[in-house]
């Protein structure tokens, strides 16, 4: 199993109305396509999420989230939220 580590930067005042979001359509989304989500956590004082998640075949499973109509059809996109992302794809020891 190849892992993601996401941190997120949330737009100021946002936090809340990205996590909603994000449980309402991008965590069912993500499970569609057979990712485990390790977690989601928040650091509420820096306006952060961070989550990690996981998939045998990572880049593949990527690319097909992105690119399905479901995902495309999310309007409004619920990374309008997000100032600033970083990920790191990570192999489990």
């Amino acid at each position: 199993m190849i892992y993601e580590l996401r941190i997120y930067r949330v737009r100021a005042g946002e936090l809340d109305e990205w996590v909603d979001e994000w449980r309402a359509h991008v965590l069912p989304l993500r499970r569609a396509h057979g990712f485990e989500v390790v977690g989601p956590w928040v650091v509420r004082d820096e306006s952060r999420f961070v989550w990690i998640i996981g998939h045998d075949d990572f880049a593949a499973a990527n690319d097909a989230y992105y690119e399905s109509p479901a995902r495309r059809a999310l309007d409004p996109d619920p990374a309008r939220h997000l100032a600033e992302t970083s990920a790191w794809l990570m192999e489990a020891l």
